[in-house]
């Protein structure tokens, strides 16, 4: 087989994976996704190294969710959620600079609708080829999807802590409530968590979740 024919199969093999991702996201307008490629990446990991592994996952509306919630999330993670189409540069940007000049950033330059692609489909694992995948599909995802509903996959698809993923699951595995009764305080301590969600704890995120309480407050929320 010649070299043109390979890189001709390849890019087959390439666009059939981008189009079966985008009929995915499609369908995610109206179907809840029961599982993601993180939560089996998670179990994977627990059986191959033996280790006890057990699963909460609740999906709930967007509406059976606090907005206080809600914004602690966009103002932790995405200030400029409703404003980009998928991709903020000057995030990009400010965290590339950060990078080269060794500092120290709470989170990356990632969007919300990019972590929901990488969430659902890529897992946790870093190439420059899951990268480029992530970065065909998310064009998608906003045009398909609309950010209300991206919004609403996010929260419940997230992991917020050891096989805790969603909203609905962390309300109550932290605060022993539903995610409809989550107050400001609360709402900040658990947006804190997302960018380490394995090693972080809501009740000791005094720092950073004043941190967020101050960029909600600078947002009107």
């Amino acid at each position: 087989m010649s070299f043109r024919s390979i890189l001709k199969w390849l890019a087959i093999g390439v666009g059939g994976l981008w189009l079966l991702g985008a009929l995915q996201l499609v369908a995610l307008k109206w179907i809840d996704p029961p599982t993601t490629a993180v939560q089996m990446e998670r179990r994977a990991e627990a059986w191959i190294h033996a280790k006890p592994y057990r699963k909460r996952y609740q999906f709930v509306p967007l509406e059976a969710i606090s907005p206080q919630l809600q914004h602690a999330a966009i103002a932790a993670e995405d200030a400029r959620f409703y404003e980009h189409h998928g991709f903020d540069w000057h995030a990009m940007e400010i965290a590339a600079e950060d990078d080269m000049g060794g500092g120290h950033r709470i989170r990356g330059g990632s969007t919300i609708t990019q972590q929901l692609v990488k969430n659902l489909f890529f897992g946790t694992g870093r190439s420059y080829l899951r990268k480029g995948a992530e970065f065909a599909l998310v064009p998608v995802a906003e045009l398909v999807l609309g950010k209300q509903r991206i919004l609403e996959l996010y929260l419940n698809v997230v992991e917020w802590g050891p096989g805790v993923y969603g909203v609905e699951a962390a309300s109550h595995a932290y605060y022993g409530t539903s995610a409809r009764k989550i107050g400001r305080d609360q709402a900040a301590r658990l947006a804190a968590v997302l960018p380490l969600p394995l090693k972080r704890r809501p009740d000791r995120m005094d720092h950073y979740s004043e941190i967020i309480l101050e960029r909600m407050r600078e947002m009107g929320w």
